[in-house]
Formats: structure tokens, C-alpha cells, sequence
């Protein structure tokens, strides 16, 4: 098996930041309103955003708690977003 890409640097990596920004700006709050929220910084939440900054699933539940959001609909949205892998042929 080869080595993985970090996911950072992928499209779907991107789509998930897409999607929490999304999420923000539906709930009407600003980056520095969901910093104060979730009591960071505002620069934590634009790197967040653009996809500068890694995200774990905690974090990722907590940003989207923090909006308002529903976690669970939140991460059904990104798994949509994800390009199915890639099936190889070849040795097992």
C-alpha cells in the first residue's frame, strides 16, 4: 500500500471546510461570534475555513454545535461530497 496524501490537501478536505463555513454563515454568525462561541480565536476559525488549520471529528462536532447545526446532517453533507475511492486492480 502506498502512502496516503494528507487529507488537508485534498478536494475533499476541502469540501469538508466548505461545508462548515456553510453552516456558519447560515446560522448568521460571524467568525468572530463562533470564535467567542467556542472560545478560541477568530484566526482559529478562518484557517478552519480555509482549510489551513486540520480539523478532528470533536472539533468538527463542536463547530457545527456551536452554529447550531446538526452534527449528524453536517457530516452526511461532506460524506456526500467525497469522491468514492478509487478501486484498483491488481494484487490484493
Amino acid at each position: 500500500m502506498g502512502a496516503m496524501r494528507k487529507s488537508i490537501h485534498t478536494v475533499e478536505y476541502k469540501a469538508m471546510c466548505e461545508v462548515l463555513r456553510q453552516i456558519r454563515e447560515e446560522a448568521g454568525l460571524s467568525q468572530r461570534a463562533l470564535a467567542s462561541r467556542l472560545k478560541v480565536s477568530p484566526s482559529w476559525v478562518a484557517k478552519v475555513e480555509m482549510g489551513e488549520r486540520r480539523v478532528d471529528v470533536v472539533e468538527f462536532l463542536r463547530f457545527v454545535r456551536a452554529c447550531g447545526g446538526d452534527a449528524e446532517a453536517a457530516f452526511s453533507e461532506v460524506a456526500r461530497r467525497l469522491k468514492p475511492p478509487v478501486q484498483r486492480r491488481g494484487r490484493a
